[in-house]
């Protein structure tokens, strides 16, 4: 498998397999519902998506062999992880967070809207709801997409091996 193989693969299983966590986390295992800033970090890894999939699926067909559209997922997954690393700031007190609690609101009435408040658990950004080794969610996806966002970088940018 050559390097910018395992570029594309990884442009689309890091923000899949993050993704996939950060659900697991939501739905299946601890019923952690997501603050404005987890979905500022989400919605970076949604827009890696594509570009994950058309690098793998018609990469190989485009004058560059893919490599801007990896280069645009590692964008992406960079941007989640730069995310990542200021909502794990705040949560440690080092950087200065919201003045106001967040949580989305779909529209409708004002009855409805305001039952929707309710409704909704309001999570703050400068809580950690979960840590492992000390690190938060938000710290662990700034360490992995920061991470994964240079090593796609470092393999697409690999010359291809003389024959």
């Amino acid at each position: 498998m050559t390097a910018l193989a395992k570029a594309k693969a990884l442009a689309l299983i890091v923000p899949l397999a993050l993704l996939g966590g950060a659900y697991g986390f939501q739905y299946l295992w601890a019923h952690l519902w997501p603050c404005e800033m987890c979905w500022w970090q989400r919605y970076a890894h949604f827009a890696a998506l594509p570009f994950g999939v058309a690098a793998l699926l018609i990469g190989s067909r485009m004058r560059d062999q893919g490599r801007l559209l990896v280069w645009l997922a590692a964008l992406a997954i960079f941007i989640s992880g730069a995310i990542g690393f200021w909502h794990a700031g705040i949560e440690l007190k080092l950087l200065p967070g919201f003045t106001h609690c967040t949580a989305p609101l779909g529209g409708g009435s004002a009855d409805d809207m305001l039952k929707a408040v309710f409704d909704r658990p309001m999570v703050r950004c400068d809580d950690v709801q979960w840590s492992w080794l000390g690190i938060s969610m938000a710290g662990w996806n700034a360490i992995l997409s920061l991470l994964s966002a240079f090593a796609i970088l470092w393999l697409s940018l690999r010359k291809p091996k003389a024959a």
